[in-house]
């Protein structure tokens, strides 16, 4: 867990430079955008610092979001993120927008000329009947840099919009972070995507057969429930039998579903190498006879029995001297 120290500046609203809404903002990832402007508060506010677990939590998102938003617009040049030790520690300063250099060079495409290839007239002319509307000339200049930032074809540019619209989603932010998604993920073929959808689509099917299971609906789950459910699956990789299990123990000892109760669970299991059923009932068969050696060991025979002189004692009781 990290933490952002920030500069204090006490008012009772947060101030966002124009300059960062019209040359920025339209261009960064809504996660980038919430960290900045949930910072720009806390420093105009006078916080001292949050840490990445409080500024997560408060946004929805990871952890390591967190983090990758700060160097994001470390690298944009409108905030001076500066490492404080060795812990992930950093300290946050924002800068004044109006001194910053804006003289980039514009390395966006030239429509006119990518329009006269017809594999990208096609591709724009399908990607507007999936989604229903025409494309602006930026959604249609950022798909072309997708072909050549992310190496993506315009047949796998088209498969992202066929799986956006397949999941009732046409807004250009959410395709955007689709296809930063799968970019993180190296995919640069169909067959990779193909690929990454049915995983994808497989985890999804599983976490709504667990919330079934404890009697919650998926859309009501919250996103660190969510990514909880994403850990047990995809990084401890329990089957759902398992899963269920530990379900079952918090039923039976707390009554009522509870997420943090059934990850402890899972987590000491997953520590113990449990893979199957039948591992349970080896951890819990050690862990009965560890209990019962340590009772044991504990009991009033254990002790050291001491030898007194009770006539002693008396005469010390009643004050008698030894000469008495």
């Amino acid at each position: 867990m990290s933490t952002f120290m920030l500069g204090s500046k006490q008012l009772n609203y947060t101030i966002v430079s124009n300059i960062f809404i019209d040359k920025y903002m339209a261009d960064a990832r809504g996660e980038y955008i919430k960290v900045y402007l949930l910072g720009l508060k806390y420093c105009q506010s006078g916080e001292l610092g949050a840490t990445s677990n409080i500024i997560s939590s408060s946004l929805n998102l990871l952890e390591s979001d967190v983090l990758d938003a700060w160097k994001y617009w470390n690298e944009k040049g409108i905030i001076k993120l500066t490492s404080i030790d060795s812990n992930d520690n950093y300290r946050v300063e924002f800068l004044d927008l109006t001194n910053c250099n804006f003289s980039e060079v514009d390395q966006s495409v030239n429509l006119l000329h990518e329009l006269d290839n017809s594999s990208n007239k096609s591709m724009f002319f399908e990607i507007e009947a999936l989604i229903g509307r025409p494309l602006s000339s930026k959604e249609m200049t950022v798909y072309l840099g997708w072909q050549k930032d992310f190496n993506f074809s315009p047949e796998l540019i088209l498969l992202l919009i066929q799986y956006s619209v397949s999941k009732g989603k046409t807004d250009f932010r959410y395709i955007e972070k689709i296809a930063i998604g799968w970019h993180d993920a190296k995919i640069s073929n169909i067959s990779d995507a193909q690929q990454f959808i049915k995983q994808n689509e497989d985890k999804r099917i599983t976490m709504r057969k667990i919330l079934k299971y404890l009697g919650l609906s998926s859309e009501n789950i919250a996103k660190p429930q969510e990514q909880i459910l994403d850990k047990w699956i995809t990084i401890y990789k329990f089957p759902i039998e398992i899963i269920y299990k530990a379900c079952d123990i918090c039923f039976e000892r707390l009554n009522k579903a509870e997420f943090k109760y059934i990850d402890a669970i899972l987590n000491s299991w997953f520590k113990t190498n449990v893979k199957t059923l039948q591992d349970i009932e080896r951890v819990n068969k050690k862990s009965f006879k560890s209990n019962a050696t340590r009772k044991t060991k504990g009991s009033f025979g254990d002790f050291e029995q001491r030898n007194y002189d009770f006539k002693e004692l008396e005469k010390k009781l009643l004050g008698w001297s030894k000469d008495d």
